[in-house]
């Protein structure tokens, strides 16, 4: 289990991929998301 594992976090880091365990930072997506989403009404 290290950076060839693509099922663990290392692994995601080295591939430059996302999953459960390492998701997206939700911090910085859903503000965007929500001001987009109050911009249409």
């Amino acid at each position: 289990m290290g950076k060839g594992d693509k099922k663990t976090k290392k692994g995601k880091i080295a591939m430059g991929s996302y999953g459960k365990s390492r998701p997206h930072d939700l911090k910085k997506t859903k503000p965007a998301v929500e001001a987009v989403s109050e911009e249409k009404k």
